[in-house]
């Protein structure tokens, strides 16, 4: 089984949004398994108390219940996966363009959304 590591922005687009290719992503890479690292559950945490964003952030904390949780050490998410993809590299799934570029440079791999369907990107 593949791990894919979630970000706080890729989560909460898969937990809020329809995916239409939901059901066959398994098939097209292997068996997938979201994993959510601890830093992302505590940014979520803190956006549910944000009036703009606190809806999102509390119907993500739900659907990651579902979810494989990991620790990693770091503040802030991002600086926590970045130091994931440089020790041991795997697949982040992202829509943060930023963090994209910074992983595709450490040659990790990036899952993100390309209208409404979760995609590979090379």
């Amino acid at each position: 089984m593949v791990e894919v590591i979630c970000d706080t922005s890729f989560l909460i687009h898969l937990a809020t949004r329809k995916i239409k290719n939901m059901d066959s992503i398994n098939t097209e890479i292997g068996q997938i398994q979201f994993v959510v690292p601890s830093a992302v559950l505590n940014e979520l945490k803190k956006l549910s108390k944000s009036q703009k964003k606190k809806q999102d952030a509390i119907t993500t904390l739900e659907f990651a219940r579902n979810l494989k949780t990991t620790q990693m050490s770091g503040k802030f998410a991002d600086q926590a996966i970045i130091e994931r993809v440089r020790k041991r590299g795997g697949i982040i799934a992202t829509v943060d363009n930023e963090l994209k570029n910074k992983i595709k440079s450490l040659n990790g791999s990036v899952m993100s959304f390309s209208n409404d369907k979760i995609v590979l990107e090379s």
